[in-house]
């Protein structure tokens, strides 16, 4: 919150990307006459609802955040609304689009690993609660208390892929971003979409924000890429931060038929063929080699 994520945002879509913005679609399916707002009504009372049939995000919060029944209740009427309209969205995204979605709680809702990759903004806490209360017009007490419920700087640099500071002046956050895009993302996407590995990029992997999460990160995403189809995701050998640091993994199919979805499956999913029952990081920043057996056997 106030890190400049919507800056960065800007930018990719300034360069064609393909935008999903999550607090918009959380807007547009509680709009006036939508059947989420309906739902909050009928669940809230009337009263969350304005003169001018908007709803009154005030009032809904001090309903909706009163104790853990209620926000429950928020979350079971606006998520499935908030997954379907993406979904909708995805669907319709060119095949050759880079697909950004700009997500305000990606590690507070544990659903890093469902992206091809993660890229965190940043910035001191001292200069957000600066840009929140002279920019939002939030107290300074409110913006701390925000800040402090939202996951830690150790728990996002886990989940990032890449890291963007933006302590400093906008304009430098501006070049960091056309330079991501430019070196890392569209070579990304065209190696996906190819079906072929990346060639790492040494400038990159060096700029990851945690090498050590490395491995734990490659095999987050395996079991989302292969979900119930493997038994096992582990990490064979790490060589470290070393001049061509590389992450195995071995996935373990369930079975042969599990074994023979996978491909299509770790292809689409940032890992085309690198040989027969090997893959390949399509990430020119995130080298990574992955080998598929059944029980044991390649």
């Amino acid at each position: 919150m106030g890190a400049g994520k919507s800056t960065v945002a800007k930018v990719f879509a300034d360069r064609d990307a393909y935008l999903i913005d999550a607090d918009k679609i959380a807007r547009e399916v509680v709009a006036a006459g939508t059947p989420g707002l309906a739902a909050l009504a009928q669940a809230f009372g009337d009263g969350i609802i304005g003169d001018d049939g908007e709803l009154d995000r005030a009032a809904l919060a001090a309903k909706a955040f009163a104790d853990d029944e209620s926000r429950a209740t928020l979350n079971s009427i606006t998520h499935p609304l908030i997954g379907a309209r993406t979904s909708e969205l995805l669907d319709a995204a060119p095949a050759d689009a880079i697909v950004v979605q700009d997500i305000p709680l990606l590690v507070e809702n544990h659903t890093a690993p469902f992206f091809h990759a993660v890229v965190v903004v940043n910035a001191d806490v001292e200069v957000r609660v600066h840009r929140l209360v002279t920019s939002r017009g939030l107290d300074e007490g409110d913006a701390r208390a925000r800040i402090a419920a939202q996951a830690t700087e150790e728990q996002r640099r886990a989940v990032a892929d890449a890291w963007l500071d933006n302590s400093g002046e906008p304009e430098h956050l501006v070049e960091k971003a056309i330079a991501l895009w430019d070196r890392r993302l569209v070579p990304y996407e065209v190696n996906v979409r190819s079906g072929i590995p990346a060639k790492p990029n040494p400038t990159l992997v060096a700029a990851d924000p945690n090498p050590g999460s490395v491995g734990t990160r490659v095999t987050n995403r395996l079991w989302a890429i292969a979900g119930e189809r493997a038994t096992a995701v582990a990490v064979t050998s790490d060589t470290g931060a070393g001049a061509d640091p590389v992450v195995s993994v071995q996935v373990t199919a369930k079975d042969a038929a599990a074994a023979a979805e996978l491909p299509d499956l770790l292809r689409a999913g940032g890992f085309p063929s690198d040989g027969p029952g090997s893959f390949a990081s399509a990430d020119p920043g995130r080298p990574a080699a992955v080998s598929v057996v059944v029980g044991g056997t390649p």
